[in-house]
């Protein structure tokens, strides 16, 4: 093997291989660096983690000029993903601390006005997302008519349909005078279709062949019904361990669906997709990177040249949809020579993916089997989940619960009523019996009650004063029958007098005719 002095490097170039941390040159490098330095296009395939990026970046860079004030940038980079531009961009940054390049990431998510800023100081060298260069291109603020080098990294995916309509805006605005170097992981037929167009006399660079794996990843499939997905992850996880572990899913929900279940059993899990924010993706990969996020569920954003040390495995929750995905996402482990571990879940509407793939690797996967999982208990729970959730579904069984709960509701209300009717039937009697207690006990008392509170008072009374009799008149019987008379009506009046003095109230005494009686009474008895 070649070191990289016998490349054709400069001596600044060999101080950033040396800041690089890099030994000796992987087999990519070995042969690309040459051809880049003579100026030629290239295109390159090689295995993911084998050092692409170094592969196009320390030879362009060292035969790069400077872009003078403001004008720029010389070399593009054009990347699928985020990820990639801020990796691509610190490779980079590296080997400009001995070049002296300025170098400048822009990708979407963040403010556009620092990247115009940046853009209007001048820039050596641009690495780019398409979306966000176009924008600021239409901004006018991105001019690509001084560029010399144009790289396109995964140009498998940046040649595609969807990378297309934006990359030919991005091409058109460069030089046809410009070098054009193609990096994949594998060379297909879009690339070569589209090669003829963008390159001249390319040489060509194959280290890894179509569908080629590496050799340090075991692989595994576990056939699986859609809805038993969760639990078999949960016990994979339980079983292989969790630390360092990268969950592919085909969409955005399923990512996060996929991230929400994990976190609820414990685990510390991030998601990464397209629909996160620069920050957000950035903080989830270091935060995977040092240990603090043990799983990261990512749609394939995070697939392809995503460099992070000891993955332990990958898990395919959905199988992708392009088969040479398939290659992108096991790559993120076994890299660099260390070994790894793979295993792709198999859902009966997926079983064609999983011939395509296996057509693509040129071999049959084999089974994985979990000790401690009961698949059969699984799917049962996962049946009785979905008779529940299609159970709520039902129209009919929706209106059955209505009426049910409309019934409930009925009877409820009509409990409430008949109580409310009891509380004030009780209150009314209470208030009632409250009332003639009090009316009784406030009128006079008849009977023999009444006869002891006439005696009672009788006794209370005051004495009478005795009064002075009148002297009998002088004459003859007129006087006489006068003085009967008197006697039978003071004896009468006598006799009724304590009848009133014992009904006048206690207290109240005032002398009258009956006291007068009385007295005249006593009087004719002692004579």
């Amino acid at each position: 093997m070649s070191h990289f002095d016998e490349l054709g490097l400069s001596g600044q170039a060999l101080q950033a291989v040396a800041e690089l941390g890099y030994a000796n040159p992987t087999p990519v490098q070995q042969q690309a660096i040459p051809y880049v330095l003579e100026g030629r296009d290239l295109i390159a395939a090689a295995k993911t983690g084998t050092g692409k990026t170094a592969a196009f970046s320390l030879p362009s860079m060292d035969k790069l000029g400077h872009a003078k004030g403001n004008k720029g940038p010389l070399m593009l980079v054009v990347t699928p993903t985020r990820e990639l531009a801020e990796q691509i961009g610190e490779v980079c940054g590296t080997i400009a601390h001995h070049t002296h390049h300025r170098i400048l990431t822009v990708v979407g998510g963040v403010s556009y006005n620092p990247q115009i800023q940046a853009l209007g100081r001048g820039v050596d060298i641009l690495i780019a997302t398409p979306g966000r260069l176009v924008d600021l291109m239409e901004q006018g603020a991105a001019h690509l008519s001084n560029v010399e080098v144009l790289v396109l990294d995964e140009a498998d995916r940046m040649l595609d349909m969807g990378f297309w309509p934006a990359m030919k805006k991005i091409i058109g605005a460069t030089p046809s005078s410009r070098q054009t170097l193609l990096f994949s992981a594998t060379i297909d037929h879009t690339i070569m279709k589209t090669a003829g167009k963008l390159l001249r006399n390319p040489a060509m660079v194959e280290i890894a062949h179509k569908g080629e794996t590496a050799d340090t990843v075991e692989q595994y499939v576990m056939h699986v019904q859609q809805a038993v997905k969760p639990a078999l992850l949960k016990g994979l996880l339980k079983e292989r361990g969790h630390r360092r572990v990268i969950v592919f899913c085909r969409t955005r929900s399923r990512a996060d669906a996929t991230c929400r279940r994990l976190k609820k059993v414990g685990y510390h899990v991030e998601a990464i997709h397209s629909s996160r924010s620069q920050n957000q993706r950035r903080r989830a990969l270091e935060n995977f990177a040092n240990g603090q996020t043990d799983v990261l569920v990512a749609t394939d954003v995070l697939a392809r040249g995503i460099d992070v040390e000891e993955v332990e495995y990958v898990v395919n929750y959905d199988l992708p949809t392009v088969p040479e995905d398939y290659v992108h996402r096991i790559g993120r482990t076994g890299r660099a020579g260390a070994t790894g571990f793979a295993v792709s879940f198999v859902s009966p509407e997926t079983a064609d993916a999983l011939r395509d793939i296996q057509k693509l690797v040129k071999r049959e996967i084999p089974e994985l089997e979990l000790e401690d999982f009961d698949m059969h208990e699984a799917e049962m729970e996962a049946a009785a989940k979905a008779q529940q959730a299609e159970a709520r579904r039902d129209p009919e069984i929706q209106q059955a619960k209505k009426e049910e709960a409309a019934r409930k509701r009925k009877k409820a209300r009509a409990r409430e009523a008949a109580a409310a009717v009891e509380d004030a039937r009780s209150n009314r009697k209470s208030a009632h019996n409250n009332h003639s207690g009090k009316k009784h006990a406030d009128k006079p008392a008849s009977g023999t009650a009444k006869a002891s509170k006439k005696h009672a008072n009788a006794q209370n009374a005051p004495a009478a004063k005795p009064a002075k009799a009148k002297r009998p008149a002088k004459g003859g019987a007129g006087e006489a029958a006068r003085k009967g008379g008197a006697s039978k009506n003071a004896a009468g009046k006598a006799k009724s007098a304590p009848k009133r003095a014992a009904a006048a109230p206690a207290g109240d005494f005032r002398p009258g005719r009956a006291h007068r009686a009385a007295v005249a009474s006593q009087r004719s008895r002692r004579r």
